[in-house]
């Protein structure tokens, strides 16, 4: 398998297409983004980490990191955040990288999710959901291009109600997103 030629934006020194089939002379720009997570037990770092798989999957430069180590988004093309629900309020540390990067964010691709329903019932999803509307309505100026709402995880009960299949199938979407609004950039070749 040839690997294609080119560079990874924000990641000067990473991956360079290997595991990608390409036309001879093909130069790639591989897109790089950042999934930060907010967990209080790991369940969500876990979803983070199968989140991650899908984007390198799609060629994406990834760096999976706990969001409160996330210091400057600026240097990512996009930004994935999760974060756990806890009693009515999404996770501090993805609370405080949305509004700490408001400005940044709103302009580049971000998607967001969040971990809460513990039950497969329509009302505690449609609750989670609503918790997190309410930490994003708190930073009108970042519009996702995706937010989801995943079912948790109770280790006491052992209870997992994490949809892997939904998990991946959002985690495409999101790629296909940020695909899109990459080719919305305008081109620096001044074409």
């Amino acid at each position: 398998m040839q690997a294609c030629g080119g560079t990874i934006r924000g990641f000067p020194d990473a991956a360079d297409g290997r595991n990608r089939r390409c036309w001879p002379g093909e130069e790639t720009v591989v897109r790089s983004v950042v999934v930060g997570y907010g967990t209080k037990r790991g369940s969500t770092r876990e979803v983070a980490e199968a989140v991650a798989a899908v984007l390198r999957e799609r060629n994406f430069a990834v760096e999976l990191l706990p969001a409160r180590e996330i210091k400057d988004v600026r240097r990512y093309d996009g930004v994935v955040l999760g974060g756990a629900l806890y009693r009515g309020r999404w996770h501090r540390d993805a609370r405080r990288l949305l509004k700490r990067h408001r400005g940044a964010l709103a302009e580049k691709p971000v998607a967001v999710f969040g971990m809460g329903p513990r039950r497969h019932e329509q009302e505690a999803f449609e609750r989670s959901r609503n918790q997190l509307e309410r930490a994003l309505a708190k930073v009108p100026e970042v519009k996702p291009v995706s937010a989801g709402t995943f079912g948790g995880v109770d280790r006491e009960r052992r209870l997992d109600v994490r949809d892997w299949g939904g998990i991946r199938a959002w985690a495409a979407e999101v790629a296909n997103a940020f695909d899109a609004a990459s080719a919305q950039e305008p081109s620096t070749d001044g074409s």
